[in-house]
């Protein structure tokens, strides 16, 4: 098999011919690797090939080829050494040229055989970025597109630019075909900024046919809506004199001595965390057995057992048509991987950082490298814990730092930024900063944007919309068997001048155990600060007495703002709580469906269960091995300041220990100063040293500056 290789859109494509030998060749001889980690190239090679030869004389369009996990029980089992190593699989979902035939399949590619061929009917896989580029080709060539140009004065298709997104729902087409909707903006120049330049129309593509369906012009009392010409533009070519120079100063970050994590392969260990990195087409980074070494418990304990960001939804407020059909599940119907960006050193990513590549497959079944597509960092976290001792002066402080495990996706107009950060304190965050531009439209002069958006310029509004993101994590909080509790922060029953609370002042945390999936469909209240805790029933604090657990921080979390009954309220059905909680199943991962491209949200679909069929089940979660599906996001209301490129704006989730430790588990991190104030005299750790002046600064992050030497002042 002869291998060649091109670059494509930011992807380097190996492209695998076949030598003419009809032999498959499984992969026995080839090196051992994490059974956790990605298809690397010649899998996702030998998978395609494999496929073929199971499917002739059918000609494949492969969707996605990418890793199998094993079975939950055969990884622990492989883990804890009491299992073989399980075998390398991969999974595709492939459609059948000429015909509406969507299949999964399952490669065992150790022996060379497919082991699973199911077709699925009245689904629609993920639109890849190949199924992108056929929309923006086949509207351009048109005859009704380019009339709908002309109309408005434009002749020159190739300042005409289509965003292809997924349809969402149109009631004229059914699931025989894939469809796609073009939104249509200008350019007057090749980096000129588009989405200054909406046109007053939509397209409807079938992607697979390669044919335009409708072209819908927006009318407004009958006229078109001229094309907003006014330039507003950020990239240098354009303000590049408007630039301040000299007033910002270089910031460097530098570890001369290296970083404190340390890769084997795709296994990370930092501080006492140990865990791996996996990436695939659809979720992006998935971090997976995440373990820490606990020196007072003096034994290493499992937290999670894997976490990733399984769905978004960007529903848009506008009513009218055709903008009452944008919801973008971003992560389903695009997948977080295929989007992910090649990340650059000084800006993406700042310091001493290791890089991971993502491979992804092609529409060929060829394996597609992105370079650099994960960032491995430190920072520094400001303070770990401090303390002034006011009557003698002691001070003790020691400085956090944090590990960030991160992507960066382009989203059509949106970009996301991908934060997955580990503290020295025991803590799990991810956070998301969302930047890129806003989705515009054209206003007819008749028109106002509000109440449903914004004029961020003249004649130019950006719709209300909301942003909520689904975080799976699947917890083995010391141990496999977990259940969770919500708290709620609440007055004592007790009245005033009663013996129970004579002054009125008594509140506390009010539990409640969350039994079954119906019960765990919670909302986060923001008159009693809920949370939830993740807790191991069978393994007790100590001192507390009380279960060990992990606290669930989650109060960036709107529910979405669609009526109940509306398609969007059905398809996006995750984002109706900010939490739900089901018993674990294998290979049940994704709230809106394996399939959410043109899904309706109906309950019992045979090819594409729910959030709302899992939980319509009722099983138990307590005490059993459970996942909890963790809804967080912003509601955004566009401001002027957001356009023509919008600041980063974050938005969070956090974890926090929770009685898992005995005591702070940062104990072990040495400090950063420890002073004695006596007599104008400091006395520093690791030695004694006067000071004629104030300490003005100390040690940098993760170490005593008290090495003996003189502090710098």
């Amino acid at each position: 098999m002869n291998i060649d290789t091109t670059s494509i859109a930011g992807y380097t494509i190996f492209r695998a011919e076949d030598t003419g030998s009809s032999a498959v060749e499984p992969s026995l001889q080839q090196p051992l690797v994490h059974p956790l980690d990605q298809l690397s190239i010649n899998e996702i090679t030998l998978a395609a090939k494999i496929i073929r030869q199971h499917a002739s004389p059918k000609e494949l369009k492969f969707n996605c080829i990418t890793l199998r996990e094993p079975l939950k029980a055969e990884y622990a089992a492989f883990r804890e050494r009491r299992g073989p190593r399980p075998d390398r699989k991969a999974f595709a979902i492939v459609l059948v040229k000429n015909s509406i035939v969507c299949a999964e399949v399952v490669v065992n590619l150790a022996s060379g055989a497919v082991e699973l061929w199911k077709e699925v009917d009245e689904v629609n896989p993920t639109l890849t970025l190949e199924d992108l580029d056929i929309t923006e080709r086949v509207c351009r060539a048109d005859p009704r597109v380019i009339e709908a140009c002309r109309e408005l004065g434009i002749t020159d298709m190739s300042k005409v630019y289509i965003d292809a997104w997924a349809v969402g729902f149109d009631e004229r087409w059914g699931h025989d075909r894939r469809l796609q909707q073009g939104i249509v903006y200008y350019r007057n120049s090749p980096n000129d900024n588009q989405y200054a330049h909406p046109l007053d129309f939509t397209i409807v593509v079938d992607t697979e046919r390669e044919e335009v369906l409708s072209v819908d012009i927006r009318r407004v009392n009958g006229e078109r809506t001229a094309v907003p010409l006014d330039e507003h533009n950020f990239l240098p070519e354009f303000i590049g004199n408007q630039y301040i120079e000299n007033v910002l100063k270089p910031i460097d970050i530098t570890q001369p001595q290296g970083v404190s994590f340390r890769m084997r392969g795709n296994e990370l260990s930092w501080g006492q965390y140990k865990m791996h990195i996996g990436f695939n087409y659809r979720e992006g980074i998935v971090l997976s057995d995440v373990r820490v070494d606990d020196p007072t418990a003096g034994r290493q304990r499992t937290l999670f057992n894997r976490i990733s960001v399984v769905e978004m939804v960007v529903p848009y407020g506008e009513p009218s048509a055709p903008h009452h059909k944008k919801h973008a599940f971003d992560v389903g119907e695009y997948g977080t991987g295929l989007m992910t960006n090649s990340l650059q050193l000084g800006c993406d990513c700042k310091g001493a950082i290791h890089y991971l590549d993502a491979i992804v497959s092609t529409a060929r079944g060829d394996p597609a490298v992105i370079k650099n597509a994960v960032c491995i960092h430190e920072e520094d976290n400001g303070l770990l814990y401090k303390h002034t001792d006011y009557r003698d002066g002691t001070v003790i402080t020691a400085r956090d730092r944090r590990l960030i495990i991160s992507q960066v996706i382009t989203a059509a107009n949106y970009d996301y930024c991908f934060y997955h950060i580990f503290t020295l304190d025991g803590t799990y965050k991810l956070e998301i900063k969302l930047t890129g531009q806003l989705n515009t439209t054209c206003m007819h002069p008749s028109e106002t944007a509000a109440p449903y958006g914004t004029e961020v310029a003249p004649r130019i509004n950006a719709h209300n919309h909301q942003h909520i993101f689904s975080l799976r994590i699947d917890p083995e909080i010391d141990g496999p068997n977990n259940s969770v509790v919500m708290t709620d922060a609440v007055a004592a029953d007790d009245p005033v001048g009663s013996p129970g609370n004579p002054y009125g002042n008594a509140f506390l945390a009010k539990k409640t155990l969350l039994r079954t999936a119906k019960e765990s469909a919670t909302s986060y209240k923001h008159e009693t600060s809920r949370s939830w805790n993740i807790i191991n029933p069978n393994s007790l604090n100590e001192t507390a007495h009380t279960p060990v657990g992990y606290k669930i921080i989650n109060n960036n979390c709107p529910a979405v703002l669609a009526k109940p009954g509306s398609m969007v309220w059905k398809r996006a059905a995750f984002a109706r709580e900010s939490l739900f909680v089901t018993p674990y199943k294998d290979y049940e991962l994704f709230p809106a469906g394996d399939y959410v491209p043109q899904s309706d949200g109906i309950v019992g679909h045979p090819h594409n269960s729910t959030i709302l069929d899992w939980i319509e089940r009722d099983e138990n979660i307590d005490n059993t091995d459970i996942v909890c599906y963790v809804q967080f996001g912003l509601t955004h209301f566009p401001r002027c300041e957001d356009f023509p490129v919008m600041p980063s704006e974050p938005v969070s989730v956090m974890m926090r220990a929770t009685n898992f430790y005995q005591k702070n588990p940062a104990l072990w991190v040495p400090p950063s100063i420890v002073a004695v104030d006596a007599s104008s005299t400091y006395a520093f750790s690791k030695g004694n040293h006067s000071a004629a002046q104030p300490v003005t600064e100390a040690a940098t992050t993760g170490g005593s500056c008290c090495s003996g030497d003189k502090p710098r002042l």
